[in-house]
């Protein structure tokens, strides 16, 4: 059987001792190993916003804090930035976050149903810089028409990179895709709706620019 493309590299990385207690400790209350129906796994009938890559988790927390009214699901593989995740949400006392550890493709896929996300944000994906690797690259035309297909309509898609190359490509990727309507036209400004990380604010020292997506689904 052939091996999928993954857009990711499961790397080990340092992980701390406080980060595997909390993998221990806390994913039993805000890890979810499946999904089928988000308003059953939140509890309630609300906005349900998923972000895949959240990295150490930063932008999902800030997010998931000014906006208790929405509902935050968070996909990511690197358990180092997955059990940081964990310790803020229970450092800030979060009912509406829940976190899984999976390849977010197979998640679209396998586990959750058409028509249940108000939002998406992917935020500073690998950009596969090399030429061989692109294809490794998350935002492809077949990703898109799986995401769409689970996006209701009038949802929002934000994206963001620091790789200028991988922007462009993102653009062109992205309009081609009939299921998604830019909604400024070309790059958009950054939004104080999306915060900065860490990883963002040391580049923006270092003269790095940072470009954002924002498309609507129709």
């Amino acid at each position: 059987m052939r091996r999928p493309i993954r857009s990711f590299v499961r790397r080990a990385g340092r992980i701390t001792l406080a980060q595997e207690r909390a993998l221990s400790t806390l994913w039993p209350r805000y890890g979810v190993d499946s999904v089928l129906y988000l308003e059953a796994l939140f509890g309630r009938q609300a906005e349900k916003h998923l972000e895949i890559g959240f990295g150490r988790g930063e932008a999902l927390v800030t997010m998931a804090s000014n906006h208790p009214e929405h509902d935050y699901l968070g996909i990511d593989v690197h358990r180092p930035g997955i059990g940081h995740l964990l310790m803020e949400i229970e450092a800030a006392q979060l009912t509406n976050v829940r976190v899984m550890c999976a390849d977010a493709v197979e998640v679209l896929q396998d586990c959750l149903p058409s028509q249940s996300l108000d939002a998406v944000y992917i935020f500073f994906p690998d950009p596969w810089h090399k030429k061989r690797h692109h294809k490794r690259r998350l935002i492809q035309p077949d990703f898109l028409k799986l995401l769409a297909n689970r996006m209701k309509s009038g949802s929002y898609l934000h994206l963001a990179t620091d790789w200028q190359e991988y922007a462009e490509y993102q653009l062109q990727v992205l309009e081609a895709a009939p299921e998604f309507i830019n909604c400024t036209g070309g790059f958009a400004e950054r939004s104080a709706e999306r915060p900065l990380t860490k990883f963002e604010e040391r580049g923006l020292r270092l003269g790095h620019r940072v470009w954002d997506l924002l498309y609507r689904h129709q």
